[in-house]
C-alpha cells in the first residue's frame, strides 16, 4: 500500500537536523537562517509528536468502534447531514476519490507550513500569534487524540467505505499481525480541519491582499475531504474548531495581561522621579 504521509520517525529525524542546521547557522551569526531552521523543525516535531500520539492511549482501544458509531448515532440525532450518503455522492468518480486521499494525506501539512513561512518572512511581527496558536491547538488535539476513536471508515456496517484501503493510498501504518494499530484510531478531534482553519484566519487577518479571501477554499475543501474519504465525522471538525477557539481565547487573555502588566510598570517608572523629586530639601536662597 501506497503511503502518503510522513511517518513520526522521518519527520522527527528531520526536526533534529533542522535544529541542527538553526544551531551551525547561529554559531557562523546568521540569525535569520538559524531562526528559520529552528521554526521550521519545530513545526516538523509538533507533526512528529501528533504521528507518534496515535500509537499511544490513556485507554484501552477496545471500545474505539463503540465510540465512533455513539458520534454517528448522536450526530444523526441531531439532524447533522449522514457523511455516508457524501461519500456515496463521490464513490463513483475515481479521480475525485484519489484527488480527495491525496489532498487529505498532503494539504493540511503543506498549506500550514506555507503559511507560516509566508508570515515568517513577509510579517515577522505577527508571526509569534500564529505559531503560538497552532502550538496550543495542536497540544490540546493531542491531548483529546490519547482516547481511542476509530474513523467513518471503519464502520461498513453504517454504510462507509475505506476508500485509502481500496485505492491503497494510506496516510496510516498498516495492521501489525491483523490489529489495527493505533494510530487509525485517533479521528477525534479532526487536527486536518483545526489547521486549515488556523492557516485560513492567519492569511485573512495578516495578509491586506483583496485576493486573501481565496484562502477560504482550503478550509471548505479539506472539510469536504474529510468526509467523504471517512476518515472523520462532522463533530471531530466541530471539536477541532471549538479547540483551536479555546487557543485564540488563551492568547488573547495572555496579551491583555501582558499588556496590564506594562501598563502598570510604564506608570510606575513615570511616577517614580516625581516622587523623588518631592522629596528632595529646599534649597534656601
Amino acid at each position: 500500500m501506497q503511503n502518503l504521509t510522513l511517518t513520526w520517525q522521518s519527520a522527527g529525524g528531520a526536526a533534529v537536523v533542522l535544529y541542527g542546521g538553526a544551531y551551525a547557522a547561529a554559531r557562523v551569526r546568521k540569525p535569520g537562517a538559524s531562526a528559520l531552521l529552528r521554526e521550521a523543525g519545530t513545526l516538523l516535531a509538533l507533526f512528529a509528536l501528533w504521528q507518534l500520539v496515535g500509537h499511544l492511549s490513556v485507554m484501552s482501544a477496545d471500545h474505539a468502534l463503540d465510540r465512533a458509531s455513539w458520534i454517528h448515532r448522536t450526530e444523526r440525532s441531531l439532524g447533522l447531514p449522514d457523511e455516508a450518503s457524501w461519500q456515496a455522492a463521490v464513490t463513483p468518480h475515481p479521480v475525485l476519490v484519489r484527488l480527495a486521499n491525496y489532498y487529505y494525506a498532503v494539504m493540511h501539512f503543506a498549506v500550514m507550513l506555507g503559511v507560516l513561512l509566508w508570515v515568517f518572512l513577509r510579517h515577522r511581527e505577527r508571526y509569534a500569534w500564529v505559531r503560538n496558536t497552532v502550538v496550543i491547538t495542536t497540544a490540546v488535539c493531542l491531548l483529546v487524540q490519547f482516547i481511542p476513536v476509530a474513523p467513518p471508515r471503519m464502520l461498513p456496517q453504517s454504510g462507509f467505505v475505506d476508500v485509502a484501503a481500496e485505492y491503497g493510498q494510506s496516510v496510516y501504518g498498516g495492521a501489525v499481525g491483523g490489529v489495527v494499530v493505533a494510530d487509525q484510531l485517533s479521528a477525534m478531534p479532526s487536527v486536518h480541519v483545526a489547521w486549515c482553519v488556523l492557516a485560513a484566519v492567519a492569511v485573512v487577518r495578516v495578509s491586506r491582499s483583496p485576493f486573501r479571501w481565496v484562502v477560504l477554499l482550503h478550509p471548505v475543501l479539506t472539510v469536504a475531504v474529510v468526509v467523504v474519504t471517512a476518515n472523520h465525522f462532522w463533530a471531530d471538525g466541530i471539536v477541532a474548531v471549538v479547540i483551536l477557539l479555546f487557543a485564540y481565547a488563551v492568547l488573547a487573555l495572555a496579551a491583555r495581561v501582558v499588556a496590564r502588566r506594562r501598563g502598570r510598570g510604564a506608570v510606575e517608572t513615570e511616577l517614580r522621579p516625581r516622587a523623588g523629586a518631592e522629596e528632595r530639601p529646599r534649597q534656601v536662597t
